[in-house]
């Protein structure tokens, strides 16, 4: 039993972390496949570095292209999603690394 009691889950060939991570894949690839989102990929890696320095590595769940109608067209917009059960403390560092390194508010579900 892991610490916060998910279970790892295989879909499609990947590992997921837990159940509601891959239930996440699942309902993105629906939205693919209609069209409202693009460019899908599971866990991407950002680098974290500053002045130069490595810092750390942040693993995002998924990131993808997500349309929404708007008035004039459509309208994608990059999203960097993570799933979360518990946010740890290293993970609350990660985020705020993320957004003052690449300007991205990671979206949770």
């Amino acid at each position: 039993m892991s610490k916060y009691h998910n279970q790892k889950t295989l879909v499609d060939g990947i590992m997921f972390d837990s159940k509601k991570e891959a239930n996440r894949y699942c309902e993105l690839k629906i939205l693919l496949k209609k069209g409202k989102i693009f460019s899908l990929e599971c866990h991407p890696k950002f680098p974290l570095s500053v002045n130069e320095c490595l810092i750390g590595t942040y693993i995002a769940d998924f990131s993808y292209t997500d349309y929404t109608s708007g008035g004039r067209g459509l309208y994608g917009f990059a999203v960097v999603e993570d799933v979360k059960g518990v946010k740890t403390a290293v993970y609350r560092l990660k985020k705020k690394l993320m957004k003052a390194i690449y300007g991205i508010d990671i979206y949770e579900t």
